[in-house]
């Protein structure tokens, strides 16, 4: 299937932002950061800023409920309201990535949330959930605590359209090419990568979602120990369709910024046009020959 029919409404390159910070469990003061972050890069002419996961803070589901969102009464909660501020004062789209949102069967959603004009516009709870044994790191569960979303989200903004994932979503192509399929032509990637696994993949990741979809791929990042033995890896990035790194942090807070040209990812798509070539996964058949 060819990429999906432009969405654009504007042709000018746009400013994106991707934060990079360092959570803990004080939501108060990590609201702070990311309300300090987000203000830093509306002020530096940004009109799409993406926060990384758990940019509202890294606690037990029992304290993070407290600062759950109600999906009925999205912006009156403590880790939306202030984005929903900075989005009416300025004219800046915030994605705020890994909120979050209660969930029915008791525990919660990790959900991406696009806020602008002083509102939630969208959603995407994370699909893949991260349970996991990363070397140097305590065994991670997201599941116990997490539930799981059902469907993939892309977002139409005046620039184009906007394909949500967070973390772990990250080592699914299928997903990517999905919201490719879709429109999409920024894809949004908050994370809180584990040092090791970040070390080692993360840079390898991001630029292999951008090259294959040949969308641009913003990729925010907490960094720095968390406590409890956790640790994150940092180096938010800015990738373009031709898998160029535009801006990069490395480690310590952050707020990247570069611009993104539409006409560079136009002449990507020109240059090998792999939407127009690729065969849908679900209707791919594999043959499997014993040559024993």
């Amino acid at each position: 299937m060819p990429h999906a029919a432009c969405y654009r409404d504007a042709v000018d390159p746009i400013r994106a932002a991707v934060v990079q910070s360092n959570a803990t469990s004080d939501h108060a003061a990590c609201m702070a950061s990311a309300r300090a972050a987000c203000e830093a890069a509306a002020e530096a002419g940004a009109t799409l800023v993406l926060l990384p996961e758990n940019y509202s803070g890294i606690a037990p589901a029992s304290r993070r409920r407290a600062w759950a969102f109600d999906p009925d009464q999205p912006e009156a909660a403590s880790a939306l309201a202030p984005l929903c501020e900075i989005s009416a004062k300025y004219p800046v789209w915030i994605v705020a990535g890994g909120t979050p949102e209660a969930a029915p069967d008791g525990r919660l959603f990790n959900t991406s949330v696009v806020v602008a004009q002083g509102r939630v516009r969208a959603c995407y709870r994370k699909i893949h959930l991260f349970d996991a044994n990363v070397p140097g790191q305590p065994p991670l569960r997201e599941s116990e605590e997490v539930a799981p979303g059902d469907g993939a989200v892309a977002v139409r903004t005046p620039w184009g359209v906007v394909g949500l994932s967070i973390c772990y979503d990250l080592r699914f192509a299928e997903l990517y090419r999905g919201l490719a399929d879709a429109g999409a032509e920024i894809l949004t990637v908050p994370a809180a990568f584990t040092y090791p696994s970040g070390e080692a993949h993360w840079e390898i990741l991001v630029r292999a979602r951008a090259i294959e979809t040949q969308c641009f791929a913003l990729a925010a990042a907490q960094h720095g120990d968390h406590g409890g033995g956790r640790r994150s890896w940092g180096h938010a990035m800015i990738v373009d369709p031709w898998g160029r790194i535009l801006a990069q942090a490395q480690h310590g807070d952050a707020v990247v910024l570069a611009d993104l040209s539409p006409a560079s990812l136009d002449e990507a798509r020109a240059r090998i046009p792999c939407g127009q070539h690729h065969v849908d996964a679900q209707r791919l058949r594999v043959e499997v020959i014993d040559a024993r």
